[in-house]
């Protein structure tokens, strides 16, 4: 749900579920100082705003022996956005996939195995119909990882 405000101890239970997401109610409550209660009801609302959809662990492609992550601006025609997703949502090395403004109308975060790998997973991306172009990069590493801790401490200190 869009414009939902986390107060600091919706903050501080993310944060403490981030750092351990195996962690149950009780002790989730008794680390945070409140009843078990308070912490389920809270699960509870986040998880029906929105906010809190899961708890997938959380995997390296590289050690599963996907090391080639590439990004893919593609240029797609009119009308199409909805098939050429579904398309590429049927490619399993397709991870993400944004529509965005300005150059490009889709943003496409892609892994392969290797360079060759990656020319099959291209291939594969260039073949789905209404993709009329386009452009690669490979990335080379990830100096900041995706993230929401800061905005959660922040959060937590407010």
């Amino acid at each position: 749900m869009a414009g939902y405000s986390l107060d600091a101890l919706d903050a501080r239970l993310l944060l403490l579920l981030t750092d351990v997401p195996r962690l149950g109610v009780l002790e989730c409550a008794r680390r945070l100082g409140v009843a078990r209660g308070t912490v389920q009801a809270r699960l509870d609302r986040l998880t029906e705003r929105g906010v809190l959809t899961g708890f997938p662990p959380e995997l390296d492609l590289a050690a599963m022996g996907y090391g080639l992550t590439a990004f893919a601006v593609l240029e797609i025609a009119q009308g199409r956005r909805s098939e050429v997703s579904a398309a590429l949502a049927a490619i399993d090395e397709v991870c993400e996939v944004h529509a965005t403004t300005g150059q490009g109308d889709l943003f496409v975060r892609m892994v392969a195995r290797s360079n060759d790998d990656l020319q099959r997973v291209i291939d594969e991306v260039v073949g789905v119909p209404g993709v009329r172009r386009t452009s690669t990069s490979i990335a080379l590493s990830t100096p900041v990882p995706q993230r929401v801790r800061p905005l959660l401490e922040r959060l937590a200190r407010e």
